[in-house]
């Protein structure tokens, strides 16, 4: 018998608390980064409270339940890291430890981990497995690829992957599926320009590594709207400039730090390059030297029509035609579940957290040290990852 949405939608509604203090839980004591101990020994703890046998795997948890072994596999990820942003909100569980979920992976947790005992619910309905997976190291980039690596996609193999991410400024419980390449790739670079330290009074006897610097940045600024197409999207942006430790002493090294953003891997990896060429070239006419490296990148999410007709049939089906929006144009925010998207079908959904307009918390930019999201979408987000993997296997 064919499990019915508003069924896992009510038994969702019913979990809300439990999610909520799950959410909070996390929220309070947030890690940033690759290495995430306590926040992993929680996730592990509520899953053998449920029965799974949750194990580690480059940093974060898999868990996997069967019903009928068909061979079928599902995988639905959640994102578990935080920012190093100091917390500005006056919530009663705010972050006090110098890190924020400003990007809501708090909230992804606790959905997953609500879906998990949804699904423990349904095991016997399963026709195949569903592999859950609690990642690291999102903002850094480095999180799904070092799951990849370690062989998250292996025993058992999925065949589809799914995944979800609350959207600050827009309305609370709408579902936002955008087709196609839907999010841009990000390659963090670092220039690191070297010089020669000397007296800011005899900047004749060395050689500036800021003025370098400076001029690196300026050339960056020109590089998309000269070598880029005009309907090609492209931004370069700097987001660190660092160098010195005095006014008056000229040091012997800067460095700035910045993303590159595109839809296309060909034309990042170009833009890298370029930045490369123009940096040694620059440094060089200046007497200095410079060298570029890349730190880390995501390439362009893209979502699977197949997968992504699924899910959005999912989202239809709990709450209503009304509440799911279908995009054709991206943004230029970058996720690193995108690693995940080239290596099988894959659905990337948004599901909104709260606009100004329904509370005048809510609404704040994503990363921002003030934004709150609805935790009332909590359970939307468990009861769509729940209905989502049941249809899938079901199809297989």
């Amino acid at each position: 018998m064919v499990v019915s949405a508003k069924e896992i939608l009510a038994e969702a509604e019913a979990l809300r608390e439990t999610m909520i203090s799950d959410r909070r839980t996390l929220h309070a004591a947030p890690e940033a980064g690759a290495d995430l101990p306590r926040t992993r020994e929680y996730v592990a703890g509520r899953l053998r409270e449920m029965g799974y046998e949750p194990k580690e795997l480059a940093g974060g948890i898999t868990a996997e339940i069967t019903g009928s072994d068909t061979g079928a596999c599902v995988l639905l990820r959640a994102d578990m890291d935080a920012l190093c942003v100091t917390e500005q909100t006056d919530l009663p569980f705010r972050s006090q430890n110098g890190c924020m979920h400003a990007c809501g992976h708090d909230m992804h947790t606790a959905m997953l981990l609500g879906a998990a005992k949804l699904l423990r619910g349904y095991q016997s309905k399963l026709n195949g497995t569903v592999k859950l997976v609690f990642q690291p190291d999102e903002e850094g980039f480095t999180g799904a690829k070092a799951m990849l690596a370690a062989g998250v996609l292996r025993e058992p193999a999925p065949q589809a992957g799914f995944a979800l991410h609350v959207h600050s400024g827009t309305p609370s419980g709408l579902v936002l599926c955008g087709e196609g390449t839907f999010m841009a790739g990000c390659t963090l670079f670092r220039v690191t320009v070297h010089g020669t330290g000397c007296h800011g009074a005899m900047p004749e006897t060395g050689v500036d590594p800021i003025h370098i610097a400076a001029n690196i940045y300026l050339a960056l600024e020109e590089l998309v709207a000269r070598e880029v197409a005009a309907k090609q999207p492209a931004v370069i942006t700097v987001g660190r400039f660092t160098g010195g430790d005095a006014p008056n002493i000229i040091p012997s090294s800067a460095i700035l730090e910045g993303t590159i953003r595109t839809f296309d891997r060909e034309l990042s990896a170009c833009l890298l390059r370029r930045i490369g060429e123009l940096a040694q070239g620059i440094a060089a006419a200046y007497r200095g030297t410079a060298e570029v490296c890349e730190l880390a990148s995501a390439p362009p999410l893209k979502n699977d029509d197949i997968a992504l007709d699924l899910s959005t049939a999912c989202a239809k089906e709990l709450f209503g035609d009304a509440s799911v929006y279908r995009l054709r144009d991206g943004g230029m925010g970058s996720e690193d579940f995108a690693s995940y998207t080239y290596e099988l079908p894959c659905a990337y959904l948004l599901l909104g957290a709260g606009t100004a307009q329904e509370d005048s918390r809510y609404g704040k930019p994503m990363h921002n040290p003030k934004v709150i999201f609805n935790e009332d979408i909590l359970p939307r987000g468990a009861a769509l990852h729940t209905l989502t993997a049941l249809r899938y296997l079901e199809q297989t």
